[in-house]
C-alpha cells in the first residue's frame, strides 16, 4: 500500500513538473501573443549575416523556434525540426525557417553549429531582445506565421502530437499561398 501511495505521489509529482511550461502558457501571463494576431516586430542576423525584419517575412509561411544550447527539451526538438520541417520545406521559396538562441551570442552558436554540424539558419539573442516580444520564459517555443504576418501556431516545449499539428498548418498556409 506504501508503494502505491508513494508511486501515485512520485506521478503526481512528476506530472505538475512536466507540465510547467504547458501550464505557464496558459496561466502565468509568460506567453505575450496569439494565435491570430499580427506578428510582433523584430529584427534578427543570422550567423552569415543575413538581416531580417518580422515585415520582410509577409508573402512567406515562416517558422521561428527559441532555443538553447543546453536545454533538453530544445535538444529533443531540433532533430524533428531538422527532419520535418527544415528538409521538407527548406527549397520552397514561399517558407522561412529561423532558429534563435535565447541568451546565446554570436560566438556561442558559431561554437554549436560546427560541433553539431547543424544545417537550420541560426541566430543569436543574447539580450532576449526578440524573444521579449514572444514571451517572458520557456524554451523551446516554435511559431508558425502565415504569409498574412499573422501567428497561425504556437508552442511551448517539444510534444510530438503537437509538432505533427504545426507540420500541418505549415502545409495548409503554404496551400493558402497557392490560393490566393
Amino acid at each position: 500500500m506504501k508503494q502505491a501511495a508513494s508511486l501515485i505521489s512520485l506521478l503526481l509529482v512528476s506530472t505538475v513538473f512536466t507540465d510547467a511550461p504547458i501550464a505557464a502558457e496558459k496561466n502565468d501571463g509568460s506567453t505575450y501573443t496569439k494565435v491570430g494576431q499580427s506578428v510582433p516586430e523584430f529584427e534578427l542576423t543570422t550567423l552569415d549575416g543575413q538581416t531580417m525584419k518580422s515585415s520582410d517575412l509577409k508573402g512567406k509561411v515562416t517558422v521561428i523556434n527559441f532555443f538553447a544550447t543546453w536545454c533538453g527539451a530544445c535538444r529533443e526538438e531540433l532533430p524533428h525540426l531538422k527532419s520535418e520541417v527544415w528538409d521538407r520545406f527548406k527549397e520552397d521559396d514561399r517558407f522561412a525557417l529561423f532558429v534563435v538562441g535565447r541568451e546565446h551570442t554570436q560566438k556561442e552558436l558559431a561554437d554549436f553549429k560546427k560541433q553539431e554540424s547543424f544545417a537550420m539558419p541560426l541566430a543569436p539573442d543574447p539580450g532576449r531582445k526578440i524573444y521579449s516580444r514572444f514571451a517572458e520564459q520557456w524554451i523551446p517555443r516554435t511559431y508558425v506565421f502565415d504569409s498574412n504576418g499573422k501567428i497561425a501556431f504556437q508552442s511551448i516545449g517539444y510534444d510530438a502530437e503537437e509538432f505533427s499539428e504545426m507540420v500541418a498548418i505549415i502545409e495548409a498556409s503554404l496551400r493558402n499561398i497557392n490560393e490566393s
